[in-house]
């Protein structure tokens, strides 16, 4: 009886237990320790028959890390190029650790060389990419920027956040990559080459919206980028336009009514601003609508100083466009005056100089009283340059 109980202590494993250990699971399929088990998914390939010996550690590819670097577009006939293209590719898919400068150094310099391959393969147009090229290079270059940003210096903290003009721009430390991957997007969308009709199955609206997600990034340097892209996105995928101006209005909405926090709004701005010269006359009733929605509160938000000159720009651009505009700008700019705020207040008067110069008189009459009364308000103030507003009745 006891032999038996002794024999009975080693049970076979059974085929349900491998998934104790994670194998079919699919929520550690991000980046992480996690990812050194590797998993066979259904889009990648037909899973075949477990091993009844082994189970599914042979049939594992070799190691994640491993990249090598591939030949020149130039050193291969024109006819592999396409594949060569679509290899080069898979190796730019590789992510690494970037807060360690000693870690994978050689293979973080090979994925940069390819890049800079991509690139120039791209610009210089010397092969028109099949479709599904230009598919795996959006998965390549979602792969690559869709990504979790870090916590604002603010979070990280917990104290109050200070003025976002005096806090040290944050650099992202992949930016090596990173800025390669967005060149090679931006020549992609101006490359001549891109048929919009293909290109537009792949740069879709969950691909803007994942853009615009983006612009909350701290490092300047890559809101520069995404200005650009997101600009010529806008200009040469007409079909995108209406989504584009409403996913830029929710932003607006959001930081307006809840955060007040944001570090793209300047130059989601900026991009408003060529859209708003471009409006056709007489304007549309739904821009108008985003002007009194979205436009104007933005200057409600305690960091106004950040973005203020391009909120500015489009708010003079809306009554250059339509004289009959300027009533409305004017009484939004005196429901949000500051009361405390004297910087503050400074912005205002000089924005309030821009709008006069482009209003008529009968539009300066209709708003003449509420506007007289707060100038009488500014005279009686304790900060020079604000009581120093008489230049503002010359228009």
């Amino acid at each position: 009886m006891l032999r038996k109980i002794m024999k009975g202590g080693h049970r076979k494993p059974s085929k349900s237990d491998g998934n104790d250990f994670g194998f079919g699971a699919p929520r550690n399929s991000g980046s992480g320790p996690a990812n050194n088990v590797v998993v066979n998914h259904s889009s990648r390939a037909a899973p075949g028959p477990p091993s009844p010996h082994t189970g599914s550690a042979i049939a594992a590819p070799p190691p994640m890390n491993t990249v090598e670097p591939l030949p020149l577009f130039r050193d291969v006939p024109v006819s592999e190029r396409q594949n060569l293209f679509l290899r080069k590719l898979q190796v730019c898919c590789f992510q690494f650790d970037f807060t360690d400068t000693l870690k994978s150094v050689r293979e973080k310099e090979i994925k940069r060389q390819t890049l800079l391959e991509l690139v120039d393969f791209i610009q210089s147009g010397s092969g028109k990419i099949t479709e599904n090229c230009q598919e795996e290079m959006i998965k390549m270059v979602s792969a690559n920027i869709f990504r979790c940003l870090p916590p604002a210096s603010h979070e990280n903290t917990g104290q109050v956040s200070a003025d976002p003009e005096e806090e040290e721009p944050y650099l992202e430390p992949s930016w090596p990559h990173l800025q390669l991957v967005y060149e090679l997007l931006l020549r992609y969308v101006v490359s001549s080459d891109t048929d919009t009709k293909v290109a537009k199955r792949y740069i879709d609206h969950s691909f803007v919206l994942k853009l615009l997600d983006l612009f909350d990034s701290e490092d300047p340097r890559e809101r520069e980028y995404l200005k650009t892209i997101l600009h010529r996105i806008y200009g040469k995928f007409m079909v995108h336009r209406p989504f584009i101006r409403k996913a830029i209005n929710n932003i607006f909405y959001r930081f307006v009514y809840e955060t007040e926090r944001h570090s793209g709004i300047g130059e989601l701005l900026e991009i408003l601003g060529s859209i708003i010269n471009g409006f056709a006359l007489p304007m549309k009733e739904e821009h108008k609508l985003f002007l009194v929605r979205a436009l104007i509160p933005l200057h409600k938000p305690k960091p106004i100083s950040v973005y203020h000159q391009q909120l500015s720009y489009c708010i003079t651009q809306f009554v250059e466009k339509d004289y009959k505009l300027a009533d409305t700008v004017i009484r939004g700019l005196l429901k949000y005056w500051p009361v405390t705020n004297c910087q503050k207040e400074v912005l205002f008067l000089g924005e309030l100089e821009e709008v006069l110069e482009a209003t008529h008189s009968a539009e300066f009459q209709r708003s003449m009283v509420p506007l007289f009364r707060q100038i009488a308000r500014c005279l009686t103030s304790s900060h020079f340059q604000v009581c120093d507003c008489f230049n503002l009745l010359s228009s």
